[in-house]
C-alpha cells in the first residue's frame, strides 16, 4: 500500500500542479456594444442590450459536429464538452485566475510518495435520478473510463495512472496510483472525465448515449439527432462550481441546443434574433461583431482552450517525413504567416510553441519556422529528392514528393481550410504535393486510425486539435506511448514521435509535483519537439462565441466550454 502519510493541501491553492494562466478560461473581449467583467461573465444586462428578464428559453448554435453520444466518456471530443458542460460536473474545477477549486469535491490531500490521493465529497449533493453522489458513484465513473468496452479516448487516458479506487465512507474516495501524477486534478477538472450517475451508467451505453444523467443545472429532455437537444432545468440544482454567482438554479428555464453547420447561417440567425448564442464564427462576423458594423447588440467571448495549439503535425513514421531534413523544408517552405494575417483578420496570433498561449509553462522560438525557400530547396536536395517530374513536383526513386492531408471540415473553418490551401500552393514552389482532402469527422478519424498489421498511416500531414488542461498535454501527444491507440481506436501521437529521451523527459515531468521543477522539463520537452520539426505551430485553438440578447454568459475555466448557469435572457 502506498505511503500513509498525507500532506494536506489547501483546495484554494488547489495543490498547483498546474498553476494557469491569469486568463486561461476567460480572455473574454467585448465588442462595442457590450462589455465583460473581469470573471469573463456579462454585467446583467450590458451585454444583452437590455433589462434580464426571468426564466425563458435560450437558443444556442454550434457549428461544432454534432456527437454521436452525449456521455463525454465514450470517445472523448470537443462537441461532448461544449454540451455536456450544461449537465454533468467534474470533481474540481479551475478559476480565471488558473487554480484549482473545490466543486463536487471540496478538499484533497496527496500523500508524500505522490501515489495516494483521498477526496472528500461535498455533502447532500445527488443526480437528477435521485442517485447520490458518493465515494461510490465515483469509483463507478472512473471504472466506467477504463473499461475498454467504453470505447473511450481522452477520458481513458487521463486517468490511465489510477490503478485503484478504494471508497472510504460515503463522502470520502482514496485513489491508489501505478505511479505520481501531477497532472491528476487538472485531468478531473475536464469535461470527459466528469461524474455521471452510476444508475444511468447501468443502462448502457445507447440509453446513455441518449441521456447522461449529472448533477448539473441542466438536464437532457430531448435528442432529434440532426435538429437540436432541449436540456431543462435542474429545480434542485445545488453543486455549484467556481462561475457560478448565486445559489439556486439556474435563470434560464431551458436551452434548446441546435446544430446548424453552415457559419453563415449560424450567424444570420444570430443577426435575426432566431438564437441567442454561436460557437465557431468567421474571423469577418467576429470583426463586424466587435467594432459595430453588425450592430451594437453583440458580444464578443474569445476563450482560447487550454493545452496544445492548432498546428500541422508531421508524420515521421513514413516517407518523406521520416527525415528530419524534408519535415524542416516543408515547414520552411509553408509561409503561414500572411495567411493568417489576411485570413483571420486580427483574431488569431501566430503561434512558435507546442502549447497554447493560456499555458504559463508555454515555450515559443519563433526563429525556427522563419520563412526561406532557398533553404527548403537545398535541405530537398541534400535529402535526395533532386530531380523533378513533368509538373514541377519532386522525385526520388520514381515516388513523387506527396503530402496526403485529411482536413476536418467539422473542425476548421473556412479560413483555415483556405490557409492549408495557401500553405498547399507555397510548398508546391519548393516540389511538395499536398493533397489536401476535406472529410466529415466521421471520416477524417476514419483516416486516421492507427494502421493495422504494421501498415502505413494514410496520412502525411494533419491538423488535429487537442484539448487537455495544463503542459502534461505534451506526454499524450508526443510520448511514443501515444503512437499505440485507446480503446477509442484513436491515437493522440500523430506525428508518430518515437524519441527514448523525449520520453524520458516527459515521464519525470509527470512524476514531479513540485511546480518549481515542472518548467524547466517541460521547456526542455517543447525544445525537443519544436527542434526536431515535428509540428508547424498556427495559432491558439480558436474559441469565440458571439451572443446577442442574453447577458452573464462565461467559460469554464478548464476546457473554456460555455456554462450558462448565470445567463439571463434580456429585452430591449
Amino acid at each position: 500500500m502506498a505511503d500513509a502519510r498525507l500532506s494536506t493541501v489547501s483546495p484554494r491553492r488547489g495543490v498547483r500542479l498546474a498553476t494557469g494562466a491569469a486568463v486561461l478560461a476567460l480572455l473574454l473581449t467585448a465588442c462595442s456594444g457590450g462589455a465583460t467583467d473581469a470573471d469573463g461573465s456579462d454585467p446583467a444586462g450590458e451585454g444583452g442590450a437590455g433589462d434580464p428578464v426571468a426564466g425563458g428559453t435560450l437558443v444556442y448554435a454550434t457549428g461544432d459536429a454534432e456527437p454521436t453520444c452525449l456521455d463525454p466518456h465514450v470517445g472523448g471530443n470537443y462537441p461532448q464538452a461544449l454540451i455536456s458542460t450544461q449537465y454533468l460536473e467534474p470533481l474540481v474545477g479551475r478559476d480565471a485566475e488558473g487554480q484549482i477549486q473545490p466543486w463536487l469535491a471540496t478538499d484533497w490531500e496527496v500523500s508524500q510518495d505522490g501515489l495516494t490521493w483521498e477526496m472528500t465529497l461535498a455533502e447532500g449533493i445527488t443526480f437528477t435520478d435521485g442517485t447520490p453522489l458518493d465515494a461510490e458513484a465515483v469509483k463507478a465513473n472512473i471504472e466506467h473510463l477504463q473499461d475498454p468496452e467504453t470505447a473511450s479516448s481522452t477520458g481513458f487516458l487521463a486517468v490511465q495512472k489510477i490503478a485503484e479506487v478504494e471508497p472510504v465512507d460515503a463522502t470520502h474516495v482514496r485513489f491508489h496510483l501505478s505511479e505520481p501524477d501531477s497532472a491528476l486534478l487538472e485531468s478531473l477538472s475536464m469535461q470527459w472525465t466528469a461524474i455521471q450517475s452510476p444508475a444511468g451508467i447501468e443502462r448502457g451505453m445507447e440509453e446513455n448515449c441518449a441521456a447522461p444523467i449529472g448533477t448539473g443545472p441542466f438536464t437532457v429532455a430531448e435528442w432529434v439527432p440532426q435538429q437540436h437537444v432541449i436540456l431543462e432545468r435542474n429545480e434542485d440544482y445545488a453543486s455549484h462550481g467556481p462561475e457560478a454567482d448565486h445559489g439556486g438554479p439556474a435563470h434560464l428555464e431551458r436551452i434548446e441546443w441546435r446544430f446548424l453547420p453552415d457559419p453563415a447561417t449560424r450567424w444570420a440567425a444570430l443577426q435575426s434574433g432566431e438564437v441567442h448564442v454561436i460557437d465557431n464564427p468567421e474571423p469577418e462576423a467576429i470583426v463586424a461583431a466587435e467594432n459595430g458594423t453588425a450592430g451594437d447588440q453583440f458580444t464578443h467571448l474569445d476563450a482560447p482552450r487550454p493545452g496544445s495549439v492548432n498546428r500541422i503535425e508531421l508524420n515521421s513514421s513514413q516517407p518523406p517525413f521520416d527525415d528530419e531534413r524534408v519535415r524542416e523544408a516543408f515547414v520552411r517552405a509553408a509561409d503561414v504567416d500572411p495567411g493568417i494575417e489576411a485570413l483571420y483578420q486580427g483574431v488569431a496570433t501566430r503561434s512558435h510553441s507546442p502549447l497554447s498561449s493560456v499555458e504559463p509553462m508555454a515555450y515559443s522560438d519563433p526563429e525556427l519556422f522563419g520563412t526561406d525557400p532557398d533553404a527548403a530547396a537545398r535541405l530537398l536536395d541534400e535529402a535526395g529528392w533532386n530531380e523533378t517530374d513533368s509538373e514541377g513536383y519532386r522525385v526520388k526513386d520514381g515516388e513523387r514528393l506527396t503530402v496526403r492531408f485529411p482536413v476536418s471540415t467539422n473542425q476548421s473553418v473556412a479560413a483555415e481550410q483556405a490557409l492549408f490551401e495557401q500553405i498547399q500552393a507555397n510548398t508546391r514552389e519548393v516540389g511538395f504535393e499536398v493533397v489536401l482532402t476535406p472529410l466529415d469527422l466521421s471520416a477524417w478519424y476514419g483516416a486516421l486510425a492507427a494502421p493495422e498489421d504494421g501498415g502505413e498511416n494514410s496520412y502525411e500531414a494533419v491538423s488535429a486539435p487537442y484539448t487537455k488542461v495544463g503542459p502534461d498535454v505534451l506526454r499524450t501527444l508526443y510520448h511514443s506511448d501515444g503512437t499505440q491507440p485507446a480503446p477509442s481506436g484513436y491515437f493522440a501521437n500523430l506525428s508518430q514521435v518515437t524519441d527514448e529521451e523525449l520520453d524520458a523527459t516527459l515521464e519525470e515531468a509527470a512524476r514531479i509535483t513540485d511546480p518549481g521543477e515542472r518548467p524547466a522539463l517541460y521547456e526542455q520537452a517543447q525544445r525537443q519537439v519544436l527542434e526536431g520539426y515535428y509540428i508547424l505551430p498556427l495559432y491558439d485553438q480558436q474559441n469565440h462565441f458571439l451572443t446577442r440578447g442574453v447577458s452573464g454568459v462565461t467559460t469554464l475555466g478548464t476546457v473554456s466550454t460555455p456554462t450558462f448557469i448565470n445567463a439571463r435572457l434580456t429585452q430591449p
